[in-house]
């Protein structure tokens, strides 16, 4: 037996963090985003899109209270690993990979913060802080983010019609991007 094997092996959680982390990615992927909501497809871009449904999830998790926190925590820690695997595979030396993975979690850990802290006070003050993490012109990012806002609130609406049980599973549903 060796000693080691505990390295190798991966908890249920973090397989169906991953798989829920997957759907998150592939949704915040689709080319509607880019075309249509004006979101630059650049790293930036695609990261400020893949934070605000990082958000909804963590939100949708937390409200589970402490069933839903050991999910929320492996899904924040496959999104710090894909991090990883995406500096390695832009080229960025291996010295600098660890200290740009913490400035990008750090980042996202302050927008999702900020979206929190938003959400409850209402569609003006959540669009408002969209605004604020959107990397686009003012004009472009106040329009960009009324459609986001209302995307968020149907994203928002559907993911608590999903059972803890089934995101556990690593299965999310996303609503149709208009």
């Amino acid at each position: 037996m060796n000693p080691f094997n505990w390295l190798r092996q991966r908890s249920p959680n973090r397989l169906n963090a991953e798989k829920l982390y997957g759907a998150i990615v592939a949704q915040a992927r689709l080319p509607v985003f880019y075309a249509d909501f004006d979101m630059p497809d650049t790293l930036e871009g695609r990261l400020s899109v893949l934070t605000v449904h990082m958000f909804a999830v963590l939100r949708r998790l937390k409200a589970e209270g402490a069933e839903g926190l050991p999910l929320a925590q492996e899904l924040v820690d496959a999104f710090s690993a894909d991090m990883d695997t995406v500096l390695r595979e832009m080229g960025v030396s291996d010295m600098k990979v660890p200290k740009r993975v913490r400035d990008i979690c750090a980042k996202s850990h302050g927008v999702i913060n900020l979206l929190e802290a938003a959400y409850p006070e209402g569609e003006e003050a959540f669009g408002a802080a969209l605004v604020e993490i959107l990397p686009l012109p003012p004009e472009q990012a106040k329009a960009a983010s009324r459609r986001l806002t209302a995307y968020l609130h149907k994203v928002a609406e559907a993911l608590a019609e999903q059972s803890l049980s089934a995101l556990r599973q690593g299965n999310v549903q996303f609503p149709e991007v208009s």
